[in-house]
């Protein structure tokens, strides 16, 4: 377990004992308790590691670690209700939300420099290709005004995802809450709220995996049409046509036998981290009918 999500998971412990407490479910001094011993940084991974040594389990040594710093009358109330995948696929939601956070305005800004390129050159005439074969005359500026609509529909589709991806599941072992009985579904409710997540509708001991699969889906969309563009910046940086090219800084060399060329490097980059992405979709395919 990453030091990131050790943490992630700890925050989901807190928020659940404080949810508990408002409705009356455990003790207020217990949440209290709970929520501050696992806030407090105290708890490290060095010591978790070394309780899941002896357990084999990865959840079951960080709620012992927990509960090893917590009073003797809170510990009975420490991961009440809640099973592993609670914290696992809760965990995941969050660190999803947190990579589209850091996607979402690279995404937007893109959007706006190729519009913005879009205006500067819509007046400048340029060959317009079909089958990589001449056609007709078109203006430069549409080569950047394409992407830069496709850039801007990926926000869209981040946006209407997210309430079908980023999900809180605080439901317990096969998804009836059945341990906290009828207030489940309001602490799952108050839960999701505090960590900014969408309550879970309907699961079984995991989040459907339709979910993450629409998630790594929209991210090799995304990048499918970074490679698109990278493509296009690889054909006509060709020699023979020399329309567009990379930046190529002072010193910069293109090629240890033929230092004067100026290979498009990141382009590729672009190409190969994109069918990198792309590669991901089939698993999780495969992933929906095996974690049920």
């Amino acid at each position: 377990m990453t030091k990131k999500r050790f943490h992630i998971q700890l925050e989901i412990e807190a928020a659940v004992a404080q949810s508990q407490s408002e409705i009356g479910m455990i003790p207020k001094s217990a949440a209290q308790n709970i929520a501050q011993m696992a806030r407090s940084g105290k708890i490290t991974t060095k010591r978790v590691k070394q309780l899941e040594a002896k357990s084999d389990h990865d959840t079951a040594a960080l709620v012992e670690a927990l509960s090893e710093l917590c009073k003797s009358s809170a510990r009975p109330w420490i991961h009440y209700g809640l099973t592993s995948n609670d914290l696992v696929d809760t965990s995941n939601s969050l660190q999803m939300r947190d990579t589209i956070r850091i996607i979402e305005p690279k995404i937007a800004k893109l959007a706006i420099i190729l519009s913005e390129l879009a205006i500067k050159y819509r007046e400048i005439p340029a060959v317009g290709r079909t089958h990589g074969q001449h056609a007709s005359i078109i203006s430069f500026g549409l080569k950047f005004a394409n992407p830069a609509l496709e850039m801007a529909k990926h926000i869209e589709r981040i946006e209407e995802i997210k309430k079908r991806i980023l999900i809180c599941k605080t439901l317990g072992v096969v998804g009836t809450g059945s341990l906290m009985g009828a207030k489940a579904l309001e602490v799952q409710k108050r839960v999701a709220r505090k960590l900014a997540l969408f309550p879970a509708d309907v699961t079984t001991q995991v989040v459907p995996r339709e979910r993450y699969a629409e998630y790594v889906f929209a991210l090799a969309l995304i990048g499918s049409t970074l490679e698109k563009l990278a493509v296009e910046i690889r054909n006509l940086q060709r020699t023979e046509i020399g329309e567009v090219a990379e930046p190529f800084r002072k010193g910069q060399m293109g090629s240890s036998a033929v230092p004067v060329k100026r290979n498009p490097v990141k382009s590729e980059r672009v190409t190969s981290l994109s069918k990198l992405l792309r590669s991901q979709i089939s698993v999780t395919f495969e992933n929906i009918p095996s974690l049920a």
